[in-house]
């Protein structure tokens, strides 16, 4: 059995200009390849927050890169009793979106 609902006008709250997606992607897509063509290297990158990482890049995808990094306190991530990505169980997976990243430095 189906419900019907009442026909409800429908509001936009937020519509991104047509320029700032083509630029988006753009960055999104030059950040894709700089983090994919440097996997297994050891990278710092800072947030739009203000918050540092150090780590090796394991992954990346369209919208995020995924560092291993030594467990920090206060660092977000994935921990748990066995190794990800190879790595020792006292690291973490740190996943970072890409729109939120504002420097990236080669450090090795």
């Amino acid at each position: 059995m189906s419900m019907q609902y009442p026909a409800m006008q429908q509001q936009v709250l937020y519509q991104a200009d047509p320029n700032v997606a083509t630029t988006l992607r753009s960055v999104r897509d030059r950040m894709h390849h700089i983090f994919s063509t440097n996997v297994n290297r050891l990278v710092r990158v800072q947030t739009l927050d203000g918050n540092t990482y150090e780590g090796v890049i394991v992954h990346t995808d369209k919208n995020h890169v995924y560092l291993r990094a030594s467990h920090t306190p206060g660092h977000r991530g994935f921990f748990g009793p066995g190794p990800f990505f190879g790595g020792p169980s006292d690291e973490a997976i740190l996943t970072l979106v890409l729109f939120e990243l504002l420097v990236i430095v080669l450090l090795a």
